[in-house]
């Protein structure tokens, strides 16, 4: 009887070694192709308060690459911050590095996913006594009260794009800092099952694969994970590029996925929304109040366009009426001179008859 246990025991070794054994993910997909370009889409309006914002990002599956939308997560707890996971250039392959929850944010490629995540660190809002704070000009509230909130702009990086991986010909350039490098040490946290599921769906729907979408999923972002329908469901729009002269400074923008309404991210704190992407607001000192009228909304005088550089015709001065002339007479005429008379011959005298 003894025997039993060790005999069964030696059973249930061997049936383990004798399976299959299956390789990670990481070891079976070689991708040589680089992801495509991050889409532009706006933020959906935060849920309730507590969630964060995970932006979206580029997975790899047996059809390719296929798009997982930007979502509202809860965290696992209290206290920390999702670092998004990236796609890096290595030894002649693409490899993507999972994304995280820790105390700090840890380096995430340098990729500009926007609201907040502007290649380094985070700037959407911070942990305050147990209670997360938000950056009112990167997230989009909606019609969601928001007790803790802060305004404070932020400013895009010269030379943001939409490339979504970090090395090889084309990717971000950039390197882990010292915090950074510090953070990858820390304690982390795996994604939330809400996450992996909001991934393993995205991985099913054939509209978010590259291939399909051409760069511009239908879902670009949801207000919860795994809600792939119905309100809170956002998709990519065209990029329009904003020409600009070379080495001018950026524009202030609305970054990629900002919600309709919400004030850009880069703007200064006063801006108004509404105002056109990519259009640069001057302020001017002195008689600005006709300008400050106009971005509030308020009906601008009706003037007439002059073309720059062409200098204006004089006006042709028109005269003034003249006033009514006075009744005045005119002065009386000099009285006349009597005319000469002719001279008499010698011997006569002048006399009013005649020469006598």
């Amino acid at each position: 009887m003894r025997r039993f246990p060790l005999v069964l025991w030696l059973l249930s070794a061997l049936a383990v070694l004798a399976m299959p054994v299956i390789p990670s993910k990481a070891q079976i997909i070689t991708i040589t192709i680089a992801p495509p370009e991050l889409p532009v889409y706006e933020q959906p309006a935060i849920p309730d308060p507590g969630y964060l914002w995970s932006p979206g990002y580029w997975a790899y599956g047996p059809d390719g690459y296929f798009w997982v939308p930007g979502t509202w997560v809860l965290p696992p707890t209290v206290g920390l911050l999702w670092t998004p996971g990236y796609w890096g250039w290595r030894d002649g392959i693409y490899v993507w590095n999972e994304g995280y929850w820790g105390p700090h944010i840890g380096f995430y490629g340098g990729v500009y996913y926007g609201f907040g995540y502007d290649g380094v660190g985070y700037e959407g809002g911070y942990w305050n006594n147990g209670v997360f704070t938000y950056n009112r000009a990167v997230n989009n509230f909606g019609s969601v009260v928001i007790a803790n909130v802060y305004e404070k702009t932020v400013i895009v990086a010269p030379g943001a794009t939409r490339v979504s991986f970090n090395g090889g010909s084309g990717g971000t350039t950039a390197q882990p800092t010292p915090q950074q490098e510090a953070a990858a040490h820390e304690r982390h946290i795996a994604a939330t099952p809400a996450q992996i599921q909001h991934v393993q769906m995205a991985s099913t729907n054939k509209a978010l694969l590259s291939s399909a979408n051409h760069g511009q999923p239908a879902i670009a972002a949801t207000a919860k994970p795994g809600v792939f329908s119905g309100k809170g469901v956002v998709a990519a729009r065209e990029a329009k590029p904003t020409a600009k002269p070379t080495g001018a400074a950026p524009m202030a923008t609305k970054p990629t996925g900002m919600a309709p309404g919400t004030k850009p991210t880069g703007m200064a704190p006063g801006t108004p929304t509404g105002v056109t992407p990519g259009t640069a607001v001057q302020e001017k000192k002195g008689p600005a109040e006709k300008d400050h009228a106009i971005l509030k909304g308020e009906t601008p005088p009706k003037t007439e366009a002059k073309p720059r550089g062409v200098t204006p015709p004089p006006h042709a001065v028109q005269p003034s009426p003249p006033a009514a002339a006075a009744a005045v007479k005119p002065p009386p005429p000099p009285p006349a001179k009597p005319a000469a008379k002719p001279a008499c011959p010698p011997g006569k005298t002048m006399t009013p008859a005649g020469c006598k």
